[in-house]
């Protein structure tokens, strides 16, 4: 975990700690133990034979040493807290515990390229398989080495090329993000990261069209900064939309599902009044409902209203006669179904005449 001029120790031990869920590995090496089960995969790089001892840099296993160093350097620990402003809380440990940190399995490789695709099959499609997020993650370093093309390393992880091709787009759109600091994944108000949802929701044209991307861009090798600048704006929108905002008042996101929530979401992009009423605060099935022909939605609420309302009639079984609030609701029920009756009755009549012939 060597350090560079543009990237310290410590802000490589606060972004793993922010974003890759350091902090539950602490406690689980707290009460378990170091479990040496997999080795950190390591490289010597011949330009550094300039320094007397010899320098690893680990290409895999960062989080499991980050760890392994904050329980044994308290000064990183200070370090951290000090440049990035964060505290991390770093459990006991019992010296049984502190005695598996003295020694751990690393696997020396002969270059990036040489660990690549064994580190790649092993956790996409081997027995220790990543998140969609890491997988893209892992893609995209690949891909920006410039030593192989997109498809190739979907053939050496075992994977799709059009995923593949859309994860990697996925991630040039949150690295410019992150760039413009209009958002970042620390600042998501949800728990869980599902990365399918930008993804997935990327190769929608709806989306493609918001967010001012050609809407042929999936069919090309994915470039940095694919959203164009006068469209930033739009994409901090809809990367709130879809994960939330601490920063911005603990603002949940609008999407709760995949399913059918992206589809509605990348809809709802396309109306201004449905815009307006996402905006404003409002609900996804609100904006989403304004999208739709007044028509439409007056048929289907009567359907669902009519499907509702006979099944609670099929359970009128169970009123005792005892509780006045819900004859009360019964009753305004009864009032709106008539209220909506004759006013679509008066706009029949109107419509076809009131067949007198006049």
């Amino acid at each position: 975990m060597g350090a560079s001029a543009l990237t310290t120790e410590e802000s490589i031990v606060a972004q793993l700690y922010r974003g890759e869920e350091l902090g539950e590995l602490l406690q689980s090496i707290a009460a378990n133990g170091y479990l040496d089960i997999e080795p950190l995969i390591v490289w010597f790089d011949p330009a550094d034979q300039k320094f007397t001892c010899q320098k690893f840099t680990v290409l895999e296993g960062n989080r499991r040493l980050a760890a392994i160093r904050l329980f044994r350097e308290p000064a990183l620990v200070e370090a951290v807290a000090k440049s990035e402003r964060l505290r991390i809380g770093v459990p006991e440990i019992s010296p049984k515990v502190e005695a598996t940190l003295a020694q751990v399995s690393v696997y020396r490789v002969r270059g990036r390229d040489a660990a690549r695709s064994f580190i790649g099959f092993k956790h996409i499609n081997g027995a220790a398989k990543w998140e969609s997020y890491a997988k893209a993650k892992f893609a995209a370093e690949w891909y920006k080495s410039g030593n192989v093309s997109l498809e190739e390393i979907s053939e050496k992880i075992g994977d799709r090329h059009d995923t593949i091709k859309r994860m990697v787009a996925a991630i040039y759109v949150l690295e410019q993000a992150e760039r413009a600091n209009i958002f970042s994944l620390s600042d998501r108000n949800v728990t869980k990261f599902n990365f399918s949802h930008l993804y997935t929701a990327l190769s929608r044209s709806t989306y493609m069209t918001y967010l001012g991307l050609e809407t042929a861009w999936s069919r090309y090798d994915p470039q940095p900064d694919p959203v164009p600048a006068d469209k930033l704006d739009r994409l901090r929108e809809v990367l709130v939309w879809i994960y939330g905002s601490k920063e911005d008042d603990n603002k949940e996101p609008v999407v709760r599902s995949q399913n059918p929530d992206i589809k509605n979401l990348g809809e709802t992009l396309a109306s201004a009044e449905g815009l307006h009423i996402l905006r404003a605060g409002g609900t996804l099935a609100e904006a989403h409902a304004s999208t739709r022909p007044a028509d439409e939605t007056l048929s289907a609420a009567l359907i669902r209203a009519r499907s509702t309302l006979r099944e609670a009639a099929n359970s009128l079984r169970g009123y005792d006669g005892r509780d006045q609030s819900l004859l009360n609701i019964a009753e305004d029920v009864s009032e709106t179904a008539q209220t909506i009756f004759d006013r679509m009755r008066k706009k029949y009549k109107d419509a076809i005449g009131d067949g007198s012939g006049n």
